[in-house]
């Protein structure tokens, strides 16, 4: 059975959660998961519900260097060292598995913390039957001829947007 392209991009809230979601139904089907996160230190809790589904396999930095925008030069050339040797390690880690989720690889690309021909060679070399699943805003053109299907979350109305925060367990 051949392995098919996902993106789950836009604006609004959800990307991240549809991409857990494919990964619990994966996991629940006996299928083995590799789940990374970057952008995130690992301590959401979709993080915590999947590290403990049997046949799942997550993987984060570990560290937050907040929003790319507040970021200083130096955190952003730390933070492209962390995120390319996460994405190394991830890629090595796909060997086997069934489904891989790369949550806010399109960010990172868009960023160039990780450069996206590294992320369109792995799109284009992954072994036929591996689904793979990226998430992020704005996928540029050459993601998107990759892609099987393509979601995008719209925002039409959020909370933040009525000074209210993010609240764990809701938000993330």
């Amino acid at each position: 059975m051949a392995g098919l392209i996902h993106i789950y991009c836009g604006d609004g809230k959800g990307k991240t959660t549809a991409a857990v979601g494919l990964a619990v139904r994966a996991a629940g089907a006996g299928k083995r998961v590799v789940f990374a996160q970057f952008f995130k230190d690992g301590s959401s809790s979709e993080i915590n519900i999947l590290r403990s589904l049997p046949n799942v396999e997550v993987c984060v930095c570990g560290k937050r260097y907040g929003f790319f925008k507040t970021m200083s030069p130096e955190e952003r050339e730390r933070a492209a060292r962390d995120y390319s040797e996460l994405f190394r390690l991830v890629r090595e880690k796909s060997a086997g598995a069934d489904l891989v989720v790369l949550d806010e690889l399109i960010s990172l690309c868009n960023h160039k913390l990780v450069p996206e021909k590294e992320a369109l060679e792995f799109m284009d070399g992954k072994p036929p039957e591996l689904e793979l699943a990226v998430t992020g805003r704005d996928p540029s053109d050459a993601m998107k001829e990759r892609a099987d299907y393509i979601t995008e979350m719209k925002k039409l109305r959020h909370p933040f947007d009525k000074g209210i925060a993010a609240r764990r367990g809701i938000e993330f």
